[in-house]
């Protein structure tokens, strides 16, 4: 059984750590059309904050949770 690796930055998360956790979760789930609150959305958000703790930031925060997801919302043309 492999052991799951987390970078120093797996403690508690502060209000701005947060803010922009609850940033990529608000941006994905107008892209896409997902309500709030619903349970879709606290998938995404859990996801969010894995990838988050594990260290990565800035624009690959949001490209990893859309590929975690299997989403594809940077239209930069169709899909294969």
């Amino acid at each position: 059984m492999s052991q799951k690796h987390f970078s120093s930055d797996n403690e508690r998360l502060h209000s701005d750590d947060l803010r922009i956790c609850h940033n990529v979760l608000d941006a994905i789930c107008r892209d896409i059309g997902i309500e709030p609150g619903s349970e879709e959305a606290d998938r995404i958000a859990e996801i969010t904050i894995d990838v988050y703790q594990q260290g990565v930031r800035g624009t690959q925060l949001r490209h990893i949770v859309d590929a975690a997801r299997g989403l594809n919302l940077h239209r930069d043309g169709p899909r294969a």
